[in-house]
């Protein structure tokens, strides 16, 4: 080929607009795939973008918020400074985002919505996982408790401010549909509170294969954090896990002689393989035995249509079950999760004791011990572990500067 030959010419680099990248979602994507024209829109009106589409538009202003940048020394499993080579909720969301985008490709959903439901799914988190959510909780139970996910919608309704004619981010409906409910737990009182999102059954299939994604990516990425950190054992989940068994013979029958590393990292790039593919089969069949026609009769259905076959269910609890007892209950992370909850606690108590110590922003208009005490959450979740730490030094070890 000569070098004029490959030269792409101006009408090849004819621009798209939002009005083309609508039309091939028409022409190419799924009947059951929920299309940016038929969104129920923003909170806000806005002039839509002129070569952006909605869901693509929320991708972008996730990407660029604070709550999504802090949320690389925020703790999956292990605690930052632990190690590098560890999870964090920023890779952990990466991860997610890559299996549930190949899964939306695949049935021809809309990969945009379900990049952005992925990517934004954990910005509720609070530093050092599920441990301090609890204390918070607990902190918090006279204000209606506290759950990630709510939170999370928190966080782009309200905390995030980017704007000058409205707060938070302004996301699409749907977009922020997906953060309240990708997960089928959706906390107290949700009818009440979220009556917003409780006018259908299900959610959009784009939050079904992010909700699916998610337990895809931490159980297996969790398995090889916690074989790195020594926690647990190759040779053990061999005999306690017949998925992961079968998956190791697999892959010893094509490679006989592969150090640790390079095994663990082959079993677990097939898992994952095998569990996408069951979930894209699965999920094709209950479409059909369920008469699912348009994104409509999704939201409709009795039941989520994104799910894996019964028989690998099985074997993925199974393997759960050895996760929870193994790695999450490992006497190492219990330590430091009690450890975070005690002195998150202590924060918090230092701060309700006097407000008055928390940043000016966080003080402003609190008139009453609710209005404090949401302040003080708000405060406390958007922490990394590394501010959450430094801040409690701050406050307690006494030849600390402040």
């Amino acid at each position: 080929m000569s070098v004029t030959g490959s030269i792409k010419t101006e009408k090849n680099l004819e621009r798209l607009s939002r009005q083309d990248i609508e039309a091939y979602e028409e022409k190419f994507l799924s009947p059951l795939a929920m299309k940016a024209r038929c969104s129920r829109g923003r909170r806000y009106e806005e002039k839509e973008h002129s070569y952006r589409s909605l869901y693509q538009r929320d991708r972008d202003r996730i990407v660029h918020s604070a709550a999504f940048r802090r949320l690389e020394y925020k703790t999956q499993v292990f605690i930052y400074h632990e190690g590098d080579y560890f999870r964090t909720r920023l890779t952990h969301t990466l991860e997610v985002a890559q299996i549930a985008r190949t899964i939306s490709k695949i049935l021809r959903l809309n990969e945009d919505l379900t990049e952005a439901v992925a990517l934004v799914h954990d910005v509720g988190h609070t530093p050092f996982g599920h441990a301090v959510e609890a204390v918070l909780d607990e902190f918090m139970k006279e204000e209606g408790g506290f759950n990630h996910n709510e939170h999370g919608l928190r966080v782009v309704d309200i905390l995030e401010e980017k704007y000058p004619d409205f707060k938070g981010l302004n996301l699409s409906w749907e977009t922020r549909e997906g953060i309240i409910r990708h997960s089928l737990n959706t906390g107290k009182d949700f009818a009440v509170r979220f009556a917003e999102f409780n006018q259908d059954r299900q959610p959009t299939l784009e939050t079904q294969v992010v909700d699916v994604s998610d337990e895809i990516a931490y159980d297996n990425h969790d398995i090889d954090d916690g074989i790195k950190s020594g926690l647990i054992a190759e040779s053990d989940l061999r005999k306690k896990s017949a998925l992961w068994n079968i998956t190791h013979k697999r892959v010893k029958a094509q490679y006989s002689n592969l150090e640790e590393k390079l095994l663990v990292y082959l079993i677990i790039r097939n898992l994952i393989n095998l569990q996408v593919t069951d979930l894209i089969d699965t999920t094709q069949k209950n479409a059909k035995r369920l008469k699912i026609k348009t994104y409509k009769d999704v939201k409709k259905c009795e039941k989520r249509i994104v799910a894996f076959s019964n028989e690998l269910d099985a074997l993925r609890k199974e393997m759960r079950h050895f996760l929870f007892d193994n790695l999450y209950f490992n006497w190492h992370v219990l330590r430091m999760s009690d450890k975070a909850k005690r002195f998150i606690s202590s924060l918090f108590g230092i701060y309700l004791n006097n407000p008055r110590l928390l940043p000016p922003e966080f003080t402003a208009e609190s008139k009453n011990i609710h209005d404090i005490r949401r302040k003080i959450c708000d405060y406390i979740a958007g922490m990394t572990d590394r501010y959450a730490l430094n801040e409690h030094k701050k406050l307690f070890e006494p030849y600390e500067k402040v």
